[in-house]
């Protein structure tokens, strides 16, 4: 295993984020030995799934002979073995955490951490939040829920782990959050990309620039916003800081293993000491990972103690955009996340993610008429034969143009989406923020 490393310059290991493909391979092979072997000997679960199969897997290479781990599997083995699955690997007096999921795509999952896998989180989660721009000196407040969500305690060290002061505040009490900031000389915030709206609303109805904040930089992550440009620059020009996704994972995998860096809106995948992932095309079949290349991601642990996970689909789709050296110096390939194919809903036979729809609002937003908040309605099970978007006006809009402000936003739907759209106008601030994730799909 890599040890820590003393962070210089932008890094927090530059002797790691630098590494030629070719090393990175050589220490995964490595790593992925000692995890083979561990998994062989420890873990009832993939004694039963990978039975007659050992003997078929020498290298990383050979993993497409050894079936997917689902979701679903692994609620079935918490729900057979309470609380933590017989997927675990370890004894239950090694376990020195448990987190457990939002449960917003299903029952939640209880998540056991060890002494070992909540170091590894740590280090790599930091190496994210780092390439985001969180520096040593910065004091950055940390406000996701700490409720036995890996947001809460787990985000706090990898905030930590850079070096930076991390005022752990939780959710809630957003008035005395928009005292706290200025009082102790905020300069970053940690949090869901749909909170800036909340306080936004709450500054302009005191008559608040939130430019007084004195924010530096934002760091946002569980949910899905960041890759889209427009969304992007309108909260760097309301809240004069540089916005970055400074968090992406997922819970059963890291929570935090790609981020953005100043130069580029696209995710550096910082945690290949820690996973192995393949991209799956239309037929489940891995892809080289080349710029252009997009598909299902699917992540197989290479150091995880207490609930190792082979070959998990994680049922985001993402796009590689580059394997070569960024502007930054890390040498980590990067990608954008298209969507969750369980959040895809179909549209007279096409394909349609949220994250295409907020990229037609954001542009409407860039232009003046809409908030920038909005929901879609899906009446039924679907398919639908067209989307029905709700939108706020912008406070600036008469309401005798809003029929004009939603056939534009049609039209930008149609283009982004793809799709037709009917677009229902809303009043300013009608709509609910929250200092939570935010669901932009309603379902009656």
């Amino acid at each position: 295993m890599l040890q820590k490393m003393s962070g210089q310059g932008d890094m927090l290991h530059p002797e790691f984020e630098t590494l030629p493909a070719a090393r990175i391979a050589a220490i995964q092979e490595d790593l992925w030995r000692d995890q083979w072997r561990y998994l062989e000997t420890t873990s009832r679960f993939y004694a039963r799934k990978f039975e007659g199969l050992w003997s078929s897997v020498r290298a990383l290479g050979d993993l497409q002979n050894l079936p997917f781990t689902t979701k679903e599997e692994v609620r079935r083995s918490q729900e057979e073995d309470f609380p933590f699955g017989n997927y675990v690997a370890c004894g239950h007096d090694r376990i020195v955490r448990v987190h457990r999921t939002s449960g917003t795509t299903g029952r939640p999952l209880q998540l056991a951490n060890s002494r070992r896998d909540v170091e590894l989180i740590a280090r790599i989660g930091g190496r994210s939040q780092r390439s985001a721009g969180l520096r040593p000196g910065d004091r950055v407040v940390h406000c996701l829920n700490y409720c036995m969500w890996t947001g809460g305690v787990t985000d706090h060290m990898t905030l930590e782990e850079t070096g930076a002061c991390v005022l752990p505040f939780g959710v809630g009490n957003t008035q005395q959050l928009l005292k706290l900031i200025p009082e102790m000389g905020v300069t970053a915030i940690s949090c869901t990309p749909s909170y800036p709206a909340l306080l936004e609303r709450l500054l302009h109805e005191q008559g608040i620039d939130p430019r007084s904040l004195g924010l530096r930089i934002g760091l946002f992550g569980g949910e899905a916003g960041l890759d889209n440009i427009e969304f992007r620059e309108n909260l760097e020009t309301v809240w004069g800081m540089s916005a970055r996704n400074a968090n992406y994972g997922m819970s059963e995998i890291l929570s935090n293993f790609a981020s953005q860096c100043e130069h580029s809106a696209d995710l550096h995948f910082h945690g290949a000491d820690g996973l192995f992932v393949e991209i799956l095309d239309k037929n489940d079949q891995p892809q080289p990972i080349r710029e252009g290349v997009s598909g299902e991601l699917v992540c197989t642990h290479l150091a995880k103690e207490c609930q190792p996970l082979v070959r998990f689909r994680t049922r985001d789709v993402i796009t590689v955009t580059g394997t070569d050296t960024c502007a930054c110096g890390r040498t980590t390939w990067r990608f954008r996340v298209s969507g969750r194919t369980d959040d895809m809903f179909n549209v007279r036979g096409i394909n349609v993610f949220p994250t295409s729809v907020q990229k037609a609002v954001q542009a409407a937003a860039g232009e003046g008429l809409v908030s920038g908040q909005f929901r879609i309605r899906l009446d039924g099970n679907g398919p639908w034969d067209r989307i029905h978007l709700r939108a706020e006006a912008a406070r600036a809009q008469d309401p005798s143009a809003w029929p004009g402000i939603a056939a534009r936003l049609a039209a930008l739907v149609q283009e982004y989406a793809g799709a037709s759209a009917v677009v229902d106008m809303l009043p300013p601030d009608s709509l609910p923020r929250t200092d939570g994730k935010t669901s932009v799909i309603e379902r009656i």
